[in-house]
């Protein structure tokens, strides 16, 4: 069996990834292609990325945009905001995004388009980065026709699949009720329809990853949008609207094969990874009010979850409990050697040696703001967030981190974001040894944005990166 053959009889259950690098103004891919996570490390550096923009809780009535920030060392515009692509309405609240084909063609369309959904307002929007340096609105998908259509909305991750559709996870329905499900958009970006067969089992929706070899999708539980969209309260999660599952799927016939309850321990399990290695099924999840992290694995016929990470609550002034670090984002290496996350609340990001999923070592950790008051200040300016997003190079070395999280968490525990805005930080990260340094050449303030301060969120990079791109 061929290549192509190959990829096409995964098709009917699933998406996959190899990555190739896009050429400008071409809708094609060229002939080198990273047939390995172990290829794509040595590609070359990342020249550009996209920023999401937000405005929702800023009391600035202007769109979201994209920004696209040079990341370029050598360039004179280095660390600053290139073109920034703004959303045709106010009040979408840009979240996560992700590309049309996750660096590699299968046959299909080029790596050229971003996908990137409002999170309230339901609406989809299709991005052409032909020209990478100055994106381009292609299409909008409005709210009603999906709803019409599928019964969905609030989406939030974006994934490819192999046969050029693309696949989204809605956290909810029109009324925004769990438990949500999946939407498929075809390659001419219509509306395609729902992809689980059903939802049995399934209480909450959030991220998902898969692994094509192993005929497994996982997914992860946050809450309801009428739950989580007003802020967090305390009294939602005793009374059962917060998550705590991980369901694993069985990628052909879109069902539900097993769901693990994390417990006590795993509350709200957010951002969901897989190794990188095709033939791996060890992942890790963080559960963000809990401030575990969770090593899942295949053992036999079965899945098991066991938790090898716990990060202590700290006491501090004004609260009723022990401040939790807040597990939002984490990032596994090309490799599968390294493991990072960010504790929004506490202020840090950690660097984990994972070459044993079972007993992650400490070597690195970094503090980029939080409430615990233990970050410097970066550029004169005492940042006015925690470290929430991360996006990693492809060769490990840079970790990119930004600080907002959802506007109505934003505005209940850092209000200061709102006027102030964002900042957009680089790490470097010590691959040989393991350690962290706060790189201090760059720093992008988006609370100098021209149409005000703006909070940033997720980062994409034109040639891929460590959250996007799947093996087979």
């Amino acid at each position: 069996m061929d290549r192509r053959q190959f990829l096409t009889s995964v098709t009917a259950g699933g998406s996959l990834a190899l990555a190739s690098r896009y050429i400008q103004g071409h809708d094609h891919c060229e002939d080198r292609t990273f047939a390995t996570p172990d290829e794509a490390r040595k590609s070359p550096p990342e020249k550009i990325g996209y920023v999401i923009g937000v405005y929702a809780g800023t009391g600035v009535n202007k769109p979201d945009y994209l920004a696209t920030v040079d990341l370029d060392p050598s360039s004179k515009t280095y660390s600053q905001v290139i073109h920034r692509l703004k959303m045709p309405n106010v009040g979408d609240e840009l979240h996560h995004f992700g590309w049309n084909a996750c660096a590699s063609c299968h046959g299909h369309r080029a790596r050229r388009y971003l996908i990137v959904p409002g999170l309230v307002s339901g609406r989809i929007h299709i991005i052409d980065t032909q020209q990478p340096d100055a994106p381009k609105l292609h299409k909008v998908i409005e709210p009603d026709e999906i709803v019409r259509k599928t019964k969905l909305t609030a989406p939030h991750t974006v994934h490819c699949l192999a046969d050029g559709r693309i696949m989204i996870s809605m956290l909810g329905d029109e009324q925004l009720n769990g438990p949500g499900g999946f939407l498929l958009l075809d390659e001419e970006f219509n509306v395609a329809g729902r992809w689980e067969a059903d939802t049995r089992g399934m209480n909450f929706n959030y991220d998902f990853w898969y692994q094509p070899r192993h005929n497994v999708m996982v997914s992860s539980e946050w809450g309801a949008p009428k739950t989580t969209r007003p802020g967090f309260q305390l009294d939602d999660v005793k009374a059962g609207k917060y998550g705590h599952h991980l369901h694993f799927w069985d990628w052909s016939k879109r069902r539900i094969a097993q769901s693990i309850d994390l417990g006590d321990q795993g509350m709200i399990p957010l951002e969901v990874r897989f190794h990188h290695n095709p033939a791996s099924t060890h992942g890790f999840v963080g559960a963000a009010l809990s401030s575990v992290m969770w090593h899942y694995f295949k053992e036999g016929e079965e899945w098991k979850a066991e938790k090898v990470i716990e990060v202590a609550g700290q006491e501090l002034k004004g609260w009723d409990f022990p401040v939790p670090g807040l597990i939002s984002d984490l990032v596994v290496s090309l490799d599968d050697r390294w493991l990072y996350f960010s504790n929004w609340l506490h202020g840090d990001v950690r660097q984990y040696d994972i070459s044993n999923p079972s007993k992650p070592k400490l070597t690195g950790q970094v503090w980029v703001g939080g409430l615990l008051g233990k970050a410097p200040k970066i550029h004169g300016k005492t940042p006015t967030g925690g470290p929430q997003m991360l996006q990693l190079s492809l060769d490990g070395k840079r970790l990119y981190v930004t600080d907002s999280l959802v506007s109505s968490w934003d505005n209940q525990f850092y209000p200061k974001i709102a006027k102030q805005g964002s900042i957009m930080l680089q790490i470097d990260a010590d691959t040989t040894k393991g350690g962290l340094t706060l790189d201090d050449r760059f720093f992008v303030d988006f609370g100098q944005e021209p149409d005000g301060p703006a909070r940033a969120h997720e980062m994409r990079f034109p040639l891929g990166d460590s959250t996007s791109d799947v093996w087979v």
